[in-house]
């Protein structure tokens, strides 16, 4: 049988409907592969920063020292500064402003006696772990700088978020921000 000359008319368009039908099925398998990637990449997750979505940097704690400090009370902390590749570099060169790319890790710990040593200061309890990030075209409002502060792995509230750059441009702005100078 040969088909009609109204049904070759439609042959066209039952073409198409079999095309979208087949494009239609393969969206539909490709969009829980595509949002799961794009919220990969999103700049906020659990682990990060409000407000900044910084994140604690793996093996920072392999990273060379950039100085040591006291907080006197009612902190009563010893801290640790540390920096990535970027941040040595820069301070060894002199460089201000900081490359974008820096990476600069205060580590903190509460101040308690050693029970060997009497006059000796050691650290206690891991209090918190503070992160700054250089990039000056994302951070552009804030100096060039995102932040991140965590207690336990986890980011503080955006409230205490919102007072980190507050504090750096008031004390530090001449020194692109930064508090900490490289230990002689």
């Amino acid at each position: 049988m040969t088909p009609t000359e109204p049904e070759k008319k439609k042959s066209p368009y039952a073409t198409m409907i079999v095309l979208a039908m087949v494009l239609l099925v393969i969206l539909l398998t490709c969009v829980p592969y595509l949002v799961t990637i794009a919220s990969a990449e999103g700049p906020a997750t659990a682990d990060s920063s409000p407000i900044f979505g910084v994140t604690i940097p793996p093996g920072y704690k392999q990273w060379e020292l950039i100085a040591p400090a006291e907080e006197a009370a009612p902190l009563d902390e010893l801290r640790a500064v540390v920096g990535n590749q970027t941040a040595i570099d820069a301070y060894q060169a002199g460089t201000l402003p900081f490359p974008d790319g820096t990476i600069l890790v205060k580590r903190a710990w509460k101040r308690k006696q050693s029970p060997e040593f009497a006059s000796a200061t050691i650290p206690g309890a891991a209090t918190t772990v503070q992160v700054m990030v250089k990039d000056s075209k994302k951070y552009a409002a804030t100096g060039g700088w995102g932040f991140g502060r965590f207690i336990d792995g986890k980011p503080v509230d955006e409230a205490q978020h919102r007072t980190c750059f507050a504090c750096h441009e008031a004390r530090a702005k001449g020194r692109d921000y930064v508090f900490t100078r490289l230990a002689p």
